[in-house]
């Protein structure tokens, strides 16, 4: 692999980790943080930097549902099993909190990178470098 696909690879997913416009990779997707737990799930209709429309079309993100259907059903498993080692298999009271706290910690994250995904793994548009300069 030359390192300009290396450099390529890395930006796509930095961007994609940063839930950055597909498009041009600078632009956010969302207006305000994962932290701002009344609004992190308001989302630009437009990338603020190149214009890209981020509802490539009409109910785009309803595929977004599945993604976070996968990410909740990991996080489950994942969590389970932590508490299992880590707390020497307790009660199963200890489990259904434990669980359900990271589980719904973990929304707004699981919101957002559902629908970046979806953005990046399933939509026409593509990266252009022009506009990331």
């Amino acid at each position: 692999m030359s390192n300009q696909s290396i450099s390529a690879v890395s930006s796509s997913t930095t961007a994609l980790l940063s839930c950055k416009c597909v498009r041009c990779r600078r632009g956010k997707m969302f207006k305000h943080s994962a932290f701002n737990v009344k609004q992190f799930m308001e989302m630009n209709d437009l990338c603020p930097n190149c214009g890209l429309r981020f509802e490539v079309e009409p109910g785009f993100f309803w595929g977004a549902m599945y993604i976070s259907y996968a990410f909740t059903t990991g996080i489950l498993i994942v969590s389970g099993v932590l508490v299992y080692f880590l707390l020497n298999d307790p009660e199963f009271w200890v489990y259904l909190v434990t669980v359900l706290s990271i589980t719904f910690i973990s929304i707004p994250w699981n919101f957002r990178y559902s629908r970046a995904l979806m953005l990046y793994l399933f939509s026409s548009v593509s990266f252009d470098n022009k506009l990331s300069k």
